[in-house]
């Protein structure tokens, strides 16, 4: 393809054809059609799901739109054989954190610290040279494990029955974001989505914070492992040892006397007065999690806590730990750590002698806060409708969040149902993320991948590098962040290679079509993918550019990397 087109899209990108659509109205009288034309069904797929794949139209339009709806609403009904025989060859997927750490991470830690020790020695200064056969094949197996990961978060984007819980576990895991780079994070990151995220996204809010506030990804990559009481504090551990409860049911305050000696009820009473060996303390009070927790995972930084508020809540977080962080340990809860005075969070009191239960009270204040419902509530908004979600919406998904005591499913049906996600104004109001683009292009043309990190690889060049997100804010899914002539150029040559023929790509580059496709490519031709993934819809401008395309290939990557492709 001639560069100049490229760079003629490119331009049309930033310019005009992506201005956003005017605002939504705040109030509007339409609903889930009972009859949707084609561009509704188009907008639905796109919203709740990750694009039309072929068939898609015509499959949703013979069993209704309501129904289709309310059947991803359900996820757990729908079937996932196809899918999971996808996945079957991804073997790391299900084992256990403790089996992730023996067989991958710790024998590549090991093979690196004695690299390390070589170089220390000035043995040599080629990393190559000094590994043996063993050692870099220990650090290849660490980084499959990662791999296999992302490769089964494109597979199941691209293929499951199941698109809106893959949307929601995008969303969920940039709104818990915890980052791979750092440390141990990537020894429990496979754990983290499979256990603390996939099992709540339509579930309980509640549950589900619970379940990343006990994640080890979430405890090391906020450092909240590491937080103890502060030198003057009273921990539960002397409490325990002061014979105020019983060690039977630590969590139990106040519980019946131990029967001690005499002469051992005087025993410490603080973590300083400890012996070394009991006193675990690491780091001090850390308040990164506590922040986070309030900031960005429910209350919102409008939500009307304080510097106070936060040293609070870290305080009622000490001793939330790791049981043997490099080993793959679980959650473990020490009282050695933990500050088991009295706390006052947002102006309610937290008793003294709590021990872990002083953290679950906070996750259930924060939970059923109107800060975190329309916090919450203005998020799901947000991805689902408009950048800039309508009030009127935002306010009766709060209400829906507070009725039901955080019940997701329920406030994502009360968005995807509303008049307001079926406004012409939020018609292609979103632009897609790299990972949505991405994953729509492989969706829309039929794309069928032995090997998805060509996709991985391409995500990441777009400038989204999955589990890569090193802020705890996770990827911004709004216009600004993506749209720049450099990003939106990639693109297109991202486009480009995808609907090349065989013999224009790479050897093994582990895309092929699906059965009934020829020569390397989707058969699907630019005016199939026009009427499937734009219903129809092009602009002059755009129908103008494909024209000029002079292979078949070329009209299919200028339709994918065309501005109405970018949105969604």
């Amino acid at each position: 393809m001639r560069v100049s087109i490229r760079r003629a899209f490119a331009v049309a990108l930033t310019v005009g054809a992506w201005t956003a659509p005017s605002g939504l109205a705040e109030h509007v009288k339409s609903a889930v059609p009972p009859k949707a034309d084609d561009r509704t069904i188009v907008h639905v797929l796109n919203r709740i799901g990750f694009g039309a794949a072929p068939g898609d139209i015509e499959r949703v339009r013979s069993m209704g739109l309501a129904v289709y709806i309310d059947r991803q609403l359900q996820p757990e009904r729908l079937a996932g054989a196809a899918l999971e025989a996808r996945l079957a060859a991804l073997t790391t997927l299900t084992k256990s954190t403790e089996e992730m750490a023996q067989q991958y991470y710790v024998p590549a830690q090991m093979a690196r610290r004695d690299v390390q020790r070589q170089q220390a020695a000035k043995e040599s200064s080629n990393v190559r040279e000094m590994m043996t056969p063993e050692q870099a094949d220990a650090v290849r197996m660490e980084r499959q494990a990662l791999a296999e990961l992302m490769q089964a978060k494109i597979l199941r984007a691209a293929y499951s029955e199941r698109q809106l819980e893959e949307v929601m576990v995008d969303f969920w895991f940039n709104h818990f974001n915890v980052f791979s780079g750092k440390g141990q994070v990537r020894v429990y990151l496979n754990e983290y989505e499979r256990d603390a995220i996939r099992p709540h996204v339509l579930g309980s809010f509640r549950e589900l914070l619970q379940a990343t506030a006990e994640s080890p990804a979430m405890l090391f990559y906020l450092d909240n492992w590491q937080s103890a009481a502060p030198e003057s504090a009273r921990t539960s551990a002397a409490r325990q040892q002061n014979g105020q409860v019983n060690p039977r049911n630590p969590d139990r305050f106040p519980g019946r006397p131990v029967n001690v000696a005499a002469g051992q009820r005087n025993r410490p009473r603080t973590l300083a007065d400890l012996p070394p060996n009991l006193r675990h303390r690491r780091g001090g009070l850390n308040e990164n999690y506590a922040r986070e927790l309030m900031e960005l995972h429910t209350l919102g930084v409008e939500g009307g806590y304080t510097q106070k508020d936060v040293q609070e809540v870290a305080r009622a977080f000490t001793g939330w730990t790791i049981a043997n962080p490099r080993q793959g340990g679980s959650f473990r809860f020490e009282p050695r750590m933990h500050d088991d005075g009295e706390k006052a969070v947002l102006g309610y009191t937290i008793t003294s002698g709590g021990g872990k239960k002083d953290g679950d009270q906070v996750l259930e204040l924060l939970a059923s806060h109107p800060s975190t419902a329309r916090f919450i509530a203005t998020k799901l908004a947000r991805r689902f409708v408009a950048d800039e979600p309508p009030k009127a919406l935002v306010d009766r998904a709060a209400a829906r969040f507070g009725e039901t005591n955080g019940n997701i499913r329920d406030v994502v049906r009360t968005i995807v149902t509303s008049p307001e996600f079926f406004a012409a104004a939020a018609y292609r109001a979103k632009v897609k993320t790299p990972f949505e683009f991405v994953v729509s292009a492989a969706r829309t043309t039929g794309t069928d991948m032995a090997n998805a990190m060509p996709l991985v690889a391409a995500v990441r060049n777009l400038g989204m590098p999955l589990y890569g997100c090193q802020p705890p804010t996770g990827y911004s899914d709004k216009a600004e962040a993506w749209v720049n002539s450099g990003a939106l150029l990639n693109r297109m040559n991202f486009a480009v290679s995808l609907t090349a023929s065989r013999q224009e790509r790479s050897a093994g580059d582990g895309i092929r079509p699906r059965q009934g496709q020829t020569g390397g490519r989707p058969t699907i031709t630019s005016e199939a993918l026009v009427a499937s993934a734009l219903a129809g819809e092009l602009s002059e401008s755009t129908a103008a550019t494909v024209a000029k395309a002079e292979t078949s290939s070329q009209a299919l990557a200028l339709v994918l990397g065309s501005p109405e492709f970018q949105r969604r």
